[in-house]
């Protein structure tokens, strides 16, 4: 497609807010082009439209019940030109323009235009006085080694759909979860729990003088359950389940909650008398949500376009482009168009990133080859134009982010069989046991060259498992710690069904909603470390006598 082309779709007419920001995006621009000095080059705002509903409750009382919805503005001023501008990278600077200005809920001409004049202004301020330090800087600097511009030429859009709206029925919800809090009161051992529903609906507006004006949104869903408890050591424990889905009549009937509900106290309930766990090397096999969490945290971040031009960064696959960085058996996907998979709902999807761009599906990795990287609008050596993964929360600034990470397997095997693969490998290498992750609650990453090129994986639910026939033992207290360039090297095997992992990412552009979709797999080699434990002991005081069933 020419760059001179345009993408257009309208399912509906514009409506109030983004005719206003392209009519104010116009007149500010104008303005500015004929009396500033140095002049823009570029202009876009975005605004963040989002209302959320979240009750939650507690042993079947109500502790929250709130309702909200608010408006966030983000101006982009680019001074200068593509070739060096206002957002060049600057060693040990984070750029820092934009300031997630509160906009009005009401579709108020006057009162929206002010506001954007208003921060149009104050970002135009900004934007040039760094200019000025960034042409200083290059006089005096060392030569960059990728001399890449600072941002790419894309083909503009127009796209209108309805604004996002959740119906969410508040009488209804405050029941089921009343009684589904309750049911963790079978469960004494447990210090707290909760059950919690959310729904948000999101509609993003963008308009720059490029041409592009974009209005499109997604709606999101979750109930969370959590059960916490404190063993006689000191140590934290607690279990949780999350289930997503676009709209509140996509999530689960009571039925598959409660049987949740059970699950989650159960495992807190056994946590407590399990062993703790020792430090360890061996074979082991992730759950598929453990493994996309795995791969979303020490292969994903690393090929987020802009850590390959910082010069902070790591850079661990930058000259890597075309080598192999995973086994020949694996292919890695990143597409934010796919809004369902393994039967669940995608917390990745969107239509257009937070520059206007249309998101687009990306194989990273194919079949163990580095291909791509995941690009926004600042280009790096070899790569010229963004993929659609430009992204942000409101507030603050665009860089590369992943959207849903999908894993792909040429050699796959039964659930079953994967586990006797592990079993033979836990012969193999004289090991007293394996490992068994089946759930995790997230992980991070050290991408920093300043910092050890690292990453933690947070387990939940871990099992030895025996070559002798034993029953698998439940542990607790262990953290998932490596390397990412060792453990690729390690991946043995993968299982021939997919799992769905939804969830937030945090990194400099704040908390954005992804999904990691991947198999099971076997490693030859993980390292476990002991776990980070409290000194407080669980409380003196037992449990109030009402709050406990009888039996």
């Amino acid at each position: 497609m020419l760059l001179s082309q345009v993408i257009c779709a309208y399912a509906a007419a514009p409506g109030v807010l983004l005719t206003a920001l392209g009519e104010e995006l116009d007149r500010n621009y104008g303005v500015l082009k004929q009396k500033s000095d140095p002049p823009p080059y570029y202009l876009s705002y975005e605004v963040t439209e989002q209302s959320f509903h979240v009750l939650s409750a507690t042993l079947g009382a109500i502790n929250a019940n709130n309702t909200s919805r608010h408006r966030t503005l983000d101006v982009s001023v680019r001074v200068g030109t593509p070739k060096l501008d206002n957002y060049h990278r600057v060693r040990g600077e984070r750029t820092q323009f934009t300031s997630g200005a509160a906009l009005s809920v009401d579709d108020n001409p006057n009162a929206i235009k002010q506001r954007l004049w208003l921060e149009t202004d104050k970002t135009y301020r900004s934007a040039a006085e760094r200019l000025i330090k960034i042409r200083t800087n290059q006089e005096v600097k060392v030569a960059e080694r990728d001399s890449s511009d600072d941002f790419s030429q894309e083909v503009p859009a127009k796209y209108v759909e309805p604004p996002q709206d959740q119906h969410f029925d508040a009488a209804q919800w405050t029941g089921r979860m009343r009684k589904l809090s309750a049911e963790f009161a079978k469960f004494p051992a447990l210090l707290t729990s909760s059950a919690s529903v959310t729904a948000e609906g999101e509609t993003r507006y963008f308009a720059n003088t490029e041409g592009t004006r974009v209005q499109h949104g997604r709606g999101f869903a979750r109930v969370t359950l959590t059960a916490r408890a404190k063993a006689q050591d000191g140590m934290d424990l607690a279990a949780s389940e999350t289930f997503d889905a676009f709209d509140p009549s996509g999530l689960p009937k009571d039925a598959a909650l409660m049987a949740a509900a059970d699950r989650i106290g159960e495992q807190v309930q056994a946590l407590l008398s399990a062993p703790v766990a020792e430090p360890f090397v061996g074979p082991a096999i992730f759950s598929g949500r453990a493994s996309g969490v795995f791969f979303h945290e020490i292969f994903g971040h690393r090929v987020e376009g802009h850590r390959q031009k910082d010069d902070t960064e790591g850079q661990t696959f930058t000259k890597s482009v075309g080598e192999r960085v995973l086994p020949d058996f694996l292919s890695v996907d990143f597409d934010p168009t796919r809004r369902k998979l393994a039967g669940e709902d995608l917390n990745g999807f969107y239509k257009f990133d937070d520059e206007g761009v249309a998101g687009q599906a990306v194989r990273v990795v194919d079949k163990g080859i580095l291909r791509t990287f995941l690009m926004a609008r600042s280009p790096i050596e070899g790569f010229s134009h963004s993929n659609g993964h430009g992204r942000r929360q409101p507030g603050l600034e665009v860089v590369s982010r992943q959207s849903n990470l999908i894993v792909e397997s040429t050699r796959t095997v039964s659930n079953a069989k994967l586990r006797e693969l592990l079993i033979a490998e836990i012969v193999r290498q004289n090991k007293p046991y394996g490992l068994y992750f089946e759930d995790v609650t997230g992980g991070f990453t050290t991408t920093s060259r300043a910092g050890l090129q690292a990453f933690k994986v947070i387990p939940v639910i871990v099992y030895k498992v025996f070559a002798d026939g034993r029953k698998d033992e439940l542990i607790r207290g262990a953290d998932i710690v490596g390397t990412p360039l060792a453990s690729f090297a390690k991946i043995l095997e993968t299982s021939d069904k997919l799992a769905v992992f939804n969830g937030y990412c945090g990194a400099e552009s704040g908390s954005v909603p992804v999904s990691a979709v991947s198999p099971a797999i076997l490693i030859s080699e993980i390292e476990i470390e002991k776990k980070d434990k409290s000194q407080d002991r669980p409380p003196l005081l037992p449990m109030p006598a009402e709050t406990v069933p009888t039996r």
